[in-house]
Formats: C-alpha cells, sequence, structure tokens
C-alpha cells in the first residue's frame, strides 16, 4: 500500500477515525536543534463545534501548535513524512499502525489490534484548557467588554482575547510570590489603551487573590481613557482601579514605589520609557511586551555590499525583525545588569501576532554582584558588536553594580 498516497487520506477522511498519531525520527540533525521540532502530536479536538486535528510541534525549549481542518490534515502529515520524519504511530478505534521508512519513500507498516476500551471522543478545544478565568459562569468586565455573553459562554469572534487574558494571567500567577505581602500593593500600567488586560488584572489580583491592590491606567488618548473610567465606576472598581491621561515620562517621579510595573505594546520606545520608570522605582516585578520597535531598525549597519552581514540586513522585513530581537536582547540585558532575573516567553501564539513576546522581569531579593558585572559587560560588547546606541542608554544609564570592581566576570 502507497503510505503517503492512499493510507493517510483514508486514516483522515470521517471525524473519529483517527485518534492520535506521534511523528518522530528525525531525519536531518545536522541543524540548529533549538530552532527545529523534534516530534509532531496529532490530536483529535472540537473547536466552534467543528472537529479539527491539532498539531503539536514540540521543540527542545517550547510547544507550539496549529489546527488543522480534516482535508488539509493527510497533506500536512504526508509532507512531515516525506520530508521531515522516518516513523510514526497512528492508532484508530481498532488498530495501531506502526509506519518505518526503510529506503528512498518506502514505507513498512506493521498493525497490531487495540485492548477493548471505551470509546473516545475528540475533546472540546476550550475544556481542555484550565484557564484561571473559567468559560462557563458570567464574569462580569468580561461581559461588559463584549467577550463573554451573559450566560458565561466566551463569544466566538473574542476567543482569541480570552485565551490572550489568560496566558497574561497565568504569567502573573507565576511571579506572585515575588510581591510584597506586608503593605497595600500598587502596580501601573502604562500605555494601557482600551485596557483588557488591566481589568483582568484588577478582577484577578483584588478579586479571586482579595490582594489590598490599587493599580494605574496610563495612556495618552484621553477619549479611551475616559470610557475606562466609566466602566470601573459601572464596576465599583473606581476605589481601587483609576485611569489616568499622560505620557510615561511625565508620570510621577522617582520617589514613587510601584511594585509592578505593566508595559503591553507600548509603541517603540516606549516600552524604554517604561522600564526606567520600574527601574527607577526598585519595581518587584515588570512585564512588557514591546511593540513596533523602529528605533534600532535605523541604526543598524548599512545595507552595502562590503558588509558580512548585508544578506540579513538588505531585506526589509528581515532587518525589521533583527531590529526587534536585538531591541528586546538590550532591554533584558540592561534589566539583568540592574539587578533582574529576566525571561523572555512567548506570550500568544505567532499566528494570533508577530508582537508576542513578553519580558518577564523579577528584582531579585539580594544584590548579586557578579552577576550584574557580567550582564553590564555582555550588554556593553553586545551593543558595541553592532555598533549602535540605543535610546534606552539614554533613559536607563548603567548604574555601577555593587563592588563591580572586585567582581568576577
Amino acid at each position: 500500500m502507497d503510505v503517503l498516497h492512499e493510507l493517510l487520506p483514508r486514516l483522515f477522511a470521517d471525524p473519529g477515525t483517527l485518534r492520535s498519531a506521534i511523528l518522530t525520527g528525525l531525519r536531518d540533525r545536522t541543524g540548529d536543534p533549538d530552532a527545529t521540532f523534534q516530534r509532531v502530536n496529532i490530536t483529535p479536538i472540537e473547536l466552534k463545534g467543528e472537529p479539527v486535528l491539532q498539531f503539536e510541534y514540540r521543540y527542545p525549549k517550547k510547544v507550539t501548535h496549529r489546527n488543522v481542518t480534516l482535508p488539509q490534515a493527510a497533506s500536512e502529515t504526508a509532507a512531515l513524512l516525506r520530508d521531515t520524519f522516518s516513523q510514526a504511530v497512528l492508532r484508530t478505534a481498532d488498530e495501531t499502525l506502526h509506519l518505518t521508512l526503510a529506503k528512498a519513500d518506502n514505507w513498512s507498516v506493521k498493525r497490531s489490534a487495540n485492548p477493548v476500551t471505551a470509546a473516545t471522543e475528540p475533546a472540546a478545544h476550550n475544556r481542555a484548557k484550565n484557564y484561571l478565568l473559567p468559560e462557563g459562569a458570567p464574569i462580569p468586565f468580561l461581559v461588559r467588554l463584549g467577550i463573554m455573553t451573559a450566560e458565561g459562554r466566551v463569544v466566538a469572534a473574542r476567543q482569541d482575547k480570552f485565551r490572550q487574558i489568560n496566558r497574561f494571567l497565568e504569567m502573573v500567577a507565576d511571579v506572585l510570590p515575588s510581591l510584597p505581602t506586608d503593605r497595600p500593593l500598587r502596580v501601573v500600567d502604562f500605555g494601557s489603551g482600551k485596557s483588557y488586560l488591566t481589568f483582568a488584572l484588577y478582577h484577578f489580583l483584588r478579586i479571586e487573590k482579595n490582594l489590598d491592590i490599587t493599580i494605574v491606567g496610563l495612556d495618552i488618548k484621553r477619549d479611551i481613557i475616559a470610557g475606562c473610567a466609566r466602566l470601573a465606576h459601572q464596576l465599583g472598581w473606581d476605589e481601587g482601579l483609576r485611569f489616568e491621561v499622560g505620557d510615561i515620562t511625565g508620570f510621577g517621579d522617582d520617589t514613587l514605589r510601584a511594585d509592578m510595573v505593566v508595559s503591553l505594546h507600548a509603541c517603540d520606545t516606549a516600552t524604554d520609557d517604561a522600564l526606567a520608570k520600574a527601574v527607577a522605582w526598585e519595581a518587584s516585578v515588570i512585564l512588557a511586551v514591546p511593540c513596533c520597535q523602529h528605533e534600532i531598525y535605523e541604526k543598524l549597519p548599512s545595507r552595502d555590499t562590503a558588509n558580512p552581514l548585508r544578506p540579513l540586513l538588505k531585506h526589509g522585513i528581515l532587518r525589521e525583525r533583527m531590529a526587534s530581537l536585538l531591541t528586546d536582547a538590550l532591554r533584558a540585558e540592561a534589566l539583568e545588569r540592574e539587578g533582574y532575573g529576566v525571561q523572555v516567553l512567548e506570550f500568544i501564539d505567532m499566528e494570533h501576532t508577530p508582537k508576542n513576546l513578553l519580558i518577564r522581569a523579577v528584582r531579585r531579593s539580594k544584590t548579586d554582584p557578579a552577576r550584574q558585572a557580567r550582564a553590564s559587560k555582555e550588554y556593553d560588547a553586545f551593543r558595541d558588536f553592532w555598533n549602535i546606541a540605543p535610546y534606552l542608554d539614554t533613559v536607563l544609564p548603567e548604574r555601577t553594580p555593587p563592588d563591580h570592581a572586585d567582581s568576577t566576570v
């Protein structure tokens, strides 16, 4: 039997035929292992009431997902077996098929009967997630924002926003132990915009966790701020959640303490201004999702033919992506230099937005002069290699770590 052209289309033709599939045996192991998925798991699920197959791509350090319709699934799997993998295990209700690449494009198929078990139906996509804000019971702020119906059902067109909110709250939940517990907490959200995540943050920390907390949302758009203030009043939250019009650099002063600073999609160098404020306040936690990193783009080396980096820099889209990566790498290293432990995390799937990285920084409870000195040295070397003078240096000037001169780097 021709596995790729006959067997796979038959297995993927009808909902419920395929129960699971695992693709392994990477053919080419010469590339960067961190950039190559090592295994693909295929699972039937329901998405908006329709059967689809979820392809889970497992990398050494991350996992991504892609939902594929049944008609597309056979060709998608065939392409993976033809180009990437040499083994597969496919399970139906009655049997398990072991596929092995013998030579060239010849596949051997071994079949084994499954033990008798109860039938398994595809899992509902959203029910499979253990969300911090679950679906099923109405959550007032989500209802008023149009994300949830009055019955507690997530509106179909707002599923992406619902997942984004929950993903953000998962990242917040991870750092709660790093916040002070001996006094009321203060959070500032720079560039809060329509404030979906600001409202979610207040609900999670004040309503769900019962923390004594004040959150300030700041944005330059007066009409949007007015709308957010009205909603906070309608929810009865205006005592602990307030909104102000203004820019980041003019907000507060360096004597103000903010325990958590949030900056989600603040454009270009506004993210640097938010980081500088957070560091000046010695904020315990910083959560930043950068956006529109244009500044470094113009400061990258020229595209002339003598530049060995020209293949990377001559194409606008590659240059733009490289500028974004360099910008965020500098930001992360600068925060390490300032005494923070830093992670750069995937915020939401790339299929929803390319602006999907979140910088999460937690201030270390004890100074580590050696670590800070090493980060300072790496920051300088990285910046100088690219021969750029980032705006970040003007708002977050290097401060000598304790005992810098005596530190081992």
